[in-house]
């Protein structure tokens, strides 16, 4: 009797794809600058959450969520909205605006802050907008939180550790912080508050100079805050997220400046607008993160203007609104972090104003 033996290599009944690679198990969560290739999968032994690496940018890296708890690991940059809270236009605005990181657009209202408000700052977990302290009839003390996933009202959640306004915003990937200000005079105050509960913030450390009306950045490790008025100063401080601790005066902007705003890329913090003293300032001024030194001036805005507002993107910078002292200003200026270039104008905010709070999702 003849015959053959079919062996598994033999048969072709489908076709079987790549084998896929199982999760990196580790005690802690991903973090932005955890570089691994795209779809990588990452199980936390501690907490049993589950991410899936969705961008893969050097250093700049996005993990989602998808087990049952929330969050995700990002950057401070956006991937899909800016956003313009609050203000002034004359008087106090409760307006929360929205414009689009994909395409060149308007703003449009989608809510109101709790209260009408001047001069918060703001900062950014990846599910929630916030706005902390602020001027209503005075300096307050109040945090306010929006959600990202639907348009809608913001609500007063908790404190800041000193009622103050003109104060300027960072965020890691759990804390927010509200560094500087000015309630009776100009605080050094560094606040820190977490985005996993409502929860009143707590003093953790103090700016190397008192001032209010500077930039806010965030890399993945430090928060910083360049410029400001206490007298003007051009000094850029760094303080880092990991402990709590005083900043250190790690650069200089290119001039001092106040009444400035701030935007982060991945790799370098950036100043614009702001008021020197004798004129309105369009100046874009850059400074790394991977090294303390000077910023340098890479760029103008389309208008020069003080108490402008800014937005970070992956990709661009954004500055919204501000005053020229004659005439607020609805616009909504643009520019590339690939390469030094001046801002474009890409849009208009549904109301012209300064002195708004941003964030970003």
């Amino acid at each position: 009797m003849s015959g053959s033996i079919e062996t598994n290599s033999g048969r072709k009944s489908g076709t079987i794809g790549a084998k896929v690679a199982g999760p990196t198990i580790s005690a802690s969560d991903p973090t932005i600058s955890t570089n691994a290739t795209l779809g990588t999968q990452w199980a936390n032994s501690t907490s049993g959450e589950f991410y899936i690496l969705t961008d893969a940018t050097a250093d700049a890296n996005v993990w989602k969520n998808v087990g049952s708890g929330s969050g995700n690991i990002k950057g401070f940059q956006g991937t899909v909205s800016g956003y313009t809270s609050a203000g002034n236009t004359g008087s106090n605005s409760n307006v929360i605006d929205k414009f689009s990181f994909t395409s060149d657009a308007n703003a449009t209202d989608v809510g109101d802050t709790a209260s009408a408000i001047d001069a918060s700052a703001g900062q950014s977990s990846s599910i929630h907008g916030y706005a902390s302290g602020g001027t209503i009839s005075s300096s307050s003390d109040i945090i306010q939180k929006f959600a990202f996933s639907s348009d809608g009202n913001a609500s007063d959640i908790s404190d800041l550790s000193v009622a103050r306004m003109g104060a300027s915003g960072q965020s890691s990937q759990t804390y927010g912080y509200t560094s500087g200000g000015y309630t009776s005079s100009n605080v050094n105050i560094i606040d820190k508050f977490t985005f996993d509960s409502d929860a009143d913030a707590t003093d953790v450390g103090d700016l190397t100079v008192a001032r209010r009306y500077g930039g806010g950045h965030s890399s993945g490790t430090y928060g910083y805050m360049s410029n400001g008025n206490g007298p003007t100063s051009n000094v850029i401080d760094k303080f880092a997220f990991a402990s709590d601790g005083n900043a250190t005066d790690v650069g200089d902007s290119t001039d001092g400046r106040n009444n400035t705003t701030g935007q982060s890329s991945s790799d370098y913090g950036y100043t614009t607008g702001g008021y020197d003293g004798s004129a309105n300032s369009n100046i874009v001024d850059k400074f790394a993160f991977a090294s303390d030194g000077n910023a340098s001036d890479v760029g103008d805005l389309t208008v020069a203007r003080y108490y402008p507002c800014g937005q970070s993107s992956t990709a661009f910078g954004y500055c919204s609104g501000g005053t020229t002292g004659s005439a607020n200003q609805n616009v909504i200026d643009k520019w590339t972090f690939a390469s030094d270039a001046n801002a474009s104008d890409v849009g208009d905010l549904t109301v012209a104003r300064y002195n708004s709070s941003d964030q970003q999702v």
